[in-house]
């Protein structure tokens, strides 16, 4: 029988002290959905009464299958726990379960608090008892537990125990400043448990402060504790917290943690953790960070050409685990690093079947050596690496012809005497015949100027006739530039990241001294790939 190990989140508190994002009520209603389809134990919803979006969220809480918890903090010295107004706007949130930080560092309770340890101690006793007084479910997030127990167990000890004690499910040991190492960790845990609280009972909470947070939460589980808390995609204050999309599919899929623990996520499950780290993303309009192991676009990508070689006989040579196993895919990019090995195995995933001593296949080679020379680049572009391919094996069909553009900005006062931009773009293009003229400007949903690339891209998707409606739903979700040369001979590479309403995202470049014409080769990649993968007819 394998033991149960339990999986708690706390994307909607942590993750929302993540520099730069700000979650809104229904973002948190999202999240929490996306969260509960994994399988996932408990879901923190975040502070009630601590702010106004808390505080609405829990007005009107989502129905989830995982114990939905409210977060609050231990009641205050000088009141009872009965008549303390945070503690009850945390009891009064209805959660079945509620989670609770105290301090179990001697340095914070005096410092910080400016209390006595009794005063501490009593605080967190009184307050657990209050909890399973209500008949409700109590986790103590033991803050700054690990570093408090280097400084003086003994008193790091009696603060958990107090909880513990007084009723509390789950004592949660925190790392909370992230910076100890998984020995210690280990060392920490199996003496809170020798001391008399159980594993089960037993929770780690790391910070990725050493980048070692999902490492040490494996440790303390290896030592004994029976619940893991993290964010979805790392999400959290300073570095982040552990990160589950990490952390899942390491119990689920690696010894001796797939032997030994059970989890709430199934291997169905898991097959949408790509997916579930991708809405996130999403929700939080953020760039996917593409080298975040086992979900990231850069997970399963073998750009060497010895790489390549051996993953097409074996993907096991250099794949720790299946992609598939976690909604991701293999990608073989190609580069100037690359071989006919890579090329040919890249072509079969575009499902291109080309036989060795094509003569198209070394022509590519080194039409592509060429252009990355010029400063493109396909390793991060693989739909304008498609694009190029089909051209030179012949498949690539015109479905559109651009006759000409052009982009003007515009600098001018307005009627509140203030310096405004504003671009236009008319584009002409010719599909099957018949010429089509689109104009568009830059200015957004606000009024503000959102560029000549904005408006360059509108008006080129404004109207291509038959294939207006397959292009419909593609979205320019990020655009990065980069300038590759210096001095008078700089040249500009832009790289665009489009998406659709299945859920594709593809990556297209293009390279000119011209941002303008850089940006517009690159978003005439996006819709001729676009086209081909909806199977669009000349």
């Amino acid at each position: 029988m394998k033991e149960r190990l339990y999986l708690f989140d706390t994307t909607l508190r942590d993750g929302a002290q993540t520099q730069g994002v700000q979650f809104s009520a229904e973002e948190k209603h999202q999240i929490a959905g996306v969260l509960d389809g994994l399988g996932l134990d408990y879901i923190e919803g975040g502070w009630p009464g601590a702010n106004p979006t808390d505080t609405a969220f829990f007005a009107s809480p989502p129905q989830t299958r995982a114990t939905f918890t409210a977060f609050g903090m231990t009641k205050r010295t000088g009141r009872s726990a009965e008549n303390d107004d945070v503690l009850a706007a945390v009891m009064n949130a209805g959660t079945s379960a509620v989670c609770l930080v105290g301090k179990a560092h001697d340095f914070h309770v005096t410092t910080a608090l400016g209390v006595t340890l009794e005063e501490n101690t009593e605080n967190i006793r009184s307050s657990f008892a209050h909890i399973k007084g209500a008949g409700r479910e109590s986790l103590f997030d033991a803050e700054h537990f690990f570093d408090g127990y280097k400084a003086n167990p003994n008193y790091a000890l009696e603060a958990v125990h107090a909880a513990y004690d007084a009723g509390a499910r789950w004592i949660v040991l925190c790392d909370t400043n992230g910076g100890t190492l998984p020995d210690e960790i280990a060392t920490i845990v199996t003496a809170v448990i020798a001391s008399g609280i159980p594993g089960d009972h037993v929770a780690i909470h790391t910070h990725n402060d050493t980048e070692n947070a999902v490492a040490g939460s494996l440790a303390a589980v290896m030592a004994g504790a029976r619940q893991i808390q993290g964010t979805l995609n790392g999400l959290g204050e300073r570095c982040g917290n552990a990160n589950l999309t990490t952390l899942i599919p390491t119990l689920l899929l690696k010894e001796p943690y797939a032997s030994q623990f059970a989890t709430g996520v199934s291997r169905d499950a898991l097959k949408g953790l790509r997916r579930a780290s991708r809405l996130l993303d999403d929700i939080l309009n953020r760039v996917p960070a593409k080298q975040a192991p086992y979900v990231g676009a850069s997970a399963f990508a073998h750009k060497s050409g010895l790489h390549a070689s051996a993953i097409a006989k074996d993907p096991s040579t250099y794949e720790h685990v299946d992609p598939a196993a976690v909604g991701n895919s293999r990608i073989v990019p190609m580069s100037n690093q690359a071989g006919q090995s890579n090329l040919k195995a890249r072509l079969a995933d575009m499902g291109i079947a080309v036989e060795t001593g094509n003569p198209a296949l070394p022509r590519i080679v080194e039409r592509i050596k060429e252009r990355e020379a010029q400063g493109f680049t396909y390793d991060g572009a693989q739909a304008s690496f498609e694009i190029l391919a089909r051209e030179e094996l012949g498949l690539l069909p015109a479905f559109f012809e651009v006759k000409r553009y052009k982009v003007t900005v515009e600098r001018r006062k307005n009627k509140r005497n203030q310096m405004v931009s504003l671009s236009e773009a008319v584009v002409v293009t010719k599909v099957r015949g018949e010429k089509f003229l689109n104009v568009s400007e830059s200015m957004g949903p606000d009024g503000s100027d959102q560029g000549p690339v904005n408006a360059l891209a509108r008006a080129l998707v404004k109207d291509l006739g038959p294939y207006q409606g397959m292009i419909e739903d593609m979205r320019l979700v990020d655009f990065k530039v980069r300038i590759t040369n210096g001095g008078t001979e700089a040249v500009t590479r832009v790289i665009i990241d489009s998406e659709d309403g299945q859920g594709r995202r593809w990556s297209t470049v293009g390279v000119s001294a011209n941002i303008v014409d850089a940006s517009f080769d690159a978003l005439v990649d996006a819709i001729n790939w676009k086209l081909i993968r909806d199977g669009a007819e000349v």
